[in-house]
């Protein structure tokens, strides 16, 4: 019998921030990243912060940064990084989402976690929420266990409507009464493809879509949720 399916981005949906920015964070702090690369993005992260440049901005530095240091971490380092962060951060997410996991959940739906961040760390935070399936960016590793610095598999990470499609088939579910949530344009296309879009707090493009389609909009702030 097919499940009916439940969709969610992470970061800034599910997480009341990055998961992959702490990621890089913390890599940073504990030296498996060099000092230097907090430098790099430095001026991107205050320039967001002032308000002066877009989100979108800093969120490219950060993967440009992830991508130039990520050859030779140890893949036990990685791990162990992601699952303290996990274990340290699961609980400052959404309200809103995170009743929404509860109610999905509780009616038996199959929950769904579509996400750029590294499945290593996507993996270790999904599971304190019982998500059914994952995806994220998957990082290759040699024959000693150390990071190559190639992601494999993006044609596939970078549309999340394909991700959908492929679980649909593979999970044996259906998108009959399906929900999706999501906050930023990335969601857009498999926002799209669901009976019940969220956008929630969404950025502005993502924001002039759901307008455009008349796609439910629900922001949180502090300790009021409303619909606009």
């Amino acid at each position: 019998m097919q499940k009916k399916v439940a969709i969610f981005d992470i970061d800034g949906t599910i997480f009341r921030s990055s998961l992959f920015i702490k990621l890089i964070e913390d890599f940073i702090d504990l030296k498996i990243f060099p000092e230097k690369a907090r430098k790099d993005y430095l001026s991107s992260y205050c320039a967001w912060l002032d308000r002066q440049g877009p989100y979108e901005d800093y969120l490219d530095k950060m993967i440009e940064i992830f991508n130039k240091y990520l050859k030779g971490v140890k893949r036990k380092d990685f791990q162990k990084v992601s699952q303290k962060i996990a274990s340290t951060h699961k609980n400052r997410v959404y309200r809103f989402t995170r009743d929404l996991i509860k109610e999905f959940k509780k009616k038996g739906y199959y929950l769904l976690a579509i996400s750029r961040s590294p499945k290593i760390i996507l993996d270790y935070f999904c599971q304190e929420w019982e998500f059914d399936k994952v995806y994220g960016f998957i990082y290759e590793f040699d024959k000693n266990d150390k990071a190559t610095g190639k992601a494999l598999y993006q044609d596939l990470i970078m549309d999340k409507d394909k991700i959908v499609k492929r679980a649909v088939q593979k999970e044996n579910l259906t998108l009959a009464d399906s929900v999706g949530v999501g906050d930023s344009a990335s969601d857009i296309s498999f926002l799209k493809i669901v009976d019940y879009p969220i956008c929630f707090n969404p950025n502005k493009e993502l924001y002039k879509q759901a307008k455009k389609n008349g796609w439910k909009i629900v922001v949180e702030r502090k300790d009021v949720i409303y619909e606009i």
